[in-house]
């Protein structure tokens, strides 16, 4: 199908459509996707001799099949069907159609990319290597033990209060998704890198008056971009790591608990988790390591 002529209604429709986005400001690079996109389907719907306006739901799902039998990743295909979506509302607010057929064309759902996960070792090795010299420094140690010792994600870490942290109970108080608060268990490695924060090296960063227990080089409470930033200093002393976010350590806190044998309804808890599904997605491990474990464990190996 590829190189069939389009109708002359289909160049003047597409002309039409590109001189509106034009009106409204649109980045060039939107403009390249969507004659792309269009392209395609202005092709496949004169190939079936169908006009602009003329196409209806059961046509789109076809060409949403062909899209899809052609390999494309999710993610592209879900472009495609947005331009296709947005070219018919245009259609018909210029009085060309008289509804989108568009509109209830559901929408791939994307492949679910999972952050990458350290080896023990590893995440051993990165916190082992921040220094604790300065009092930023300490901080940083301080800020990733605990992230990695309670699975915490980056807006967890930013909400922390010093009265968030009890050193009695050796437990973290975490205001997680939706207001929801639970208890976490903190690491001996978090308790010690924490104290010695507390002790000696937040009070250097104090400025205005602010109960975070992680705070910048101003006496404010750090952003999700500082945390980010921060860990990937340490991870470039690291450089055969690639990129680490925040989210990477809590992946390796739920994927080393599963390893050592717990429970999924104890790693939801801890990770916050409001239902088990979420969980048992969050923790897929690879398929070698599903075998290697089948090895050790089934009595029939």
């Amino acid at each position: 199908m590829e190189g069939t002529e389009l109708s002359p209604r289909w160049e003047a429709a597409l002309l039409e459509f590109a001189r509106e986005q034009d009106r409204r400001g649109a980045a060039a690079s939107t403009k390249r996707a969507y004659a792309s996109d269009l392209a395609e389907l202005a092709e496949w719907a004169s190939a079936q001799g169908i006009e602009p306006g003329g196409l209806r739901y059961r046509d789109l799902r076809g060409f949403a099949a062909r899209l899809s039998s052609r390999g494309l990743a999710k993610s592209s295909v879900g472009r495609k069907l947005a331009a296709v979506r947005t070219f018919h509302g245009h259609l018909v607010d210029a009085g060309h159609a008289d509804s989108n057929p568009a509109e209830l064309l559901p929408t791939p759902k994307k492949e679910q990319r999972l952050p990458r996960t350290l080896g023990r070792d590893d995440v051993a090795e990165l916190l082992d290597r921040i220094p604790v010299k300065t009092p930023l420094e300490a901080r940083d140690r301080a800020m990733f033990e605990l992230a990695y010792s309670c699975g915490l994600r980056a807006e967890e870490i930013v909400g922390l209060d010093v009265g968030s942290v009890d050193f009695e109970s050796e437990s973290l108080r975490v205001v997680g998704k939706g207001s929801k608060t639970r208890l976490v268990p903190i690491g001996e490695p978090a308790q010690k890198s924490l104290r010695r924060y507390l002790e000696t090296a937040r009070h250097a960063l104090t400025g205005p008056h602010t109960d975070a227990l992680f705070l910048s080089r101003n006496g404010l409470r750090l952003s999700t971009s500082d945390i980010r930033r921060r860990l990937q200093i340490w991870v470039r002393e690291l450089s055969r790591h690639g990129r680490v976010s925040p989210h990477s350590l809590r992946h390796s806190f739920a994927t080393h608990l599963l390893e050592g044998g717990a429970d999924l309804r104890s790693i939801q808890e801890l990770l916050g988790h409001s239902t088990v599904s979420t969980t048992q997605i969050y923790t897929r491990v690879e398929p070698q390591t599903l075998r290697d474990a089948y090895q050790r464990s089934h009595p029939r190996a």
